[in-house]
């Protein structure tokens, strides 16, 4: 009993002490600014602070989020302006051993690399989306290894083809006259474990491109991002444009930059089959991929892995007024996919 009292007692003192740098912010002019300073210094974005954890076996690096991560989180959620209160849950036994047994599926080609670069997958509610990754910084100052925050109340109440189709409509505004279905498991497997999975594929993707040739790091200003011919995979769909990022295909794609996952739909209902159609036009393989250089990365490897190594389907379905309008599938046996398919081929292979 004493033993649990300290603990309780430690852990109190711990969460209160994390909560620092977000009561500060908080309460500053330009809590936005504060927020992504204090970010930036955080004791999690260091990667001294996960050496237990990259001790341990891959399959052992998944817990609760600390405090410290908690804190973090929230920082991240007042820079960008997200009203999510992060918090640290209890979880369901069942619903972790799901997210093991997701883990112990994914290809041996993903998992290669990741003793050395998966600080760890971590537990948090209301994280404002699914999943999300960062990358802490080793004594050098480079970026070293990256961790992973899952939200369970997002994962533990859809199978993967409700959390696919919750996913992919939501840029898009409610229109009672266009619907969207997403398909990404066969009836067998349309479970909670297998929406995990997929999940856990996109954001290993964000782990697996820390420290390498795929894109710049998203943590840095673009000033700082050098001759950008050394990211091979970034310079397939992407360009410097004086201060910022855009893709090679603003002109085609007028529609991307109004693509906003999970928060504030931008898009119409009836935008649906254009945006698809658009999308077919460019080298995205899904709608995902094409918000940012960093999720082009991360969609494409977990798409890939998911439709050519593990031989799962991919399916989108716009219906109008009850019939399908059109069908959105995989890319990667088309001539418009086929440069980043090469390049994901030789990426897993030195993996």
């Amino acid at each position: 009993m004493l033993r649990i009292l300290v603990a309780l007692l430690l852990w109190t003192a711990l969460e209160s002490h994390a909560q620092e740098a977000l009561v500060k912010c908080r309460a500053a002019e330009k809590p936005a600014d504060c927020a992504r300073a204090a970010g930036h210094a955080h004791v999690i974005k260091k990667a001294s602070f996960f050496r237990a954890a990259l001790a341990r076996p891959v399959e052992e690096r998944i817990a609760v989020g600390p405090p410290e991560l908690v804190e973090f989180l929230m920082l991240d959620n007042v820079a960008n302006g997200f009203p999510n209160e992060a918090r640290a849950p209890k979880l369901d036994p069942a619903f972790l051993e799901d997210v093991r047994r997701a883990m112990r599926e994914i290809p041996d080609a993903v998992k290669r690399s990741l003793a050395q670069r998966l600080a760890g997958i971590y537990f948090i509610e209301d994280i404002g989306g699914t999943g999300f990754t960062d990358e802490t910084l080793g004594e050098d100052g480079k970026p070293a290894a990256g961790f992973i925050i899952l939200d369970p109340m997002v994962l533990s109440a859809r199978t993967a083809n409700e959390w696919a189709t919750w996913k992919e409509s939501s840029p898009f505004k409610t229109d009672p006259a266009w619907k969207l279905e997403a398909k990404i498991e066969n009836v067998a497997r349309d479970d909670r474990m297998h929406a995990i999975q997929y999940i856990l594929l996109h954001e290993l993707g964000h782990v697996l491109s820390i420290g390498s040739n795929a894109h710049p790091s998203w943590t840095i200003p673009v000033k700082d991002y050098g001759p950008t011919e050394r990211y091979a995979f970034f310079n397939l769909s992407w360009v410097v444009a004086g201060e910022r990022w855009v893709s090679r295909f603003e002109d085609q794609f007028p529609q991307r930059k109004d693509v906003r996952f999970y928060f504030g739909a931008k898009l119409a209902g009836d935008a649906m089959r254009p945006v698809y159609e658009t999308l077919e036009k460019t080298n995205f393989p899904t709608l995902y991929a094409a918000t940012h250089f960093g999720d082009d990365f991360a969609e494409s490897l977990a798409n890939y892995v998911h439709v050519e190594l593990m031989k799962r389907p991919y399916e989108i379905r716009l219906v109008h007024d009850g019939e399908v309008a059109k069908v959105y599938g995989p890319c990667w046996r088309e001539a418009r996919c086929a440069a980043k398919k090469a390049y994901l081929e030789r990426f897993l292979a030195g993996s």
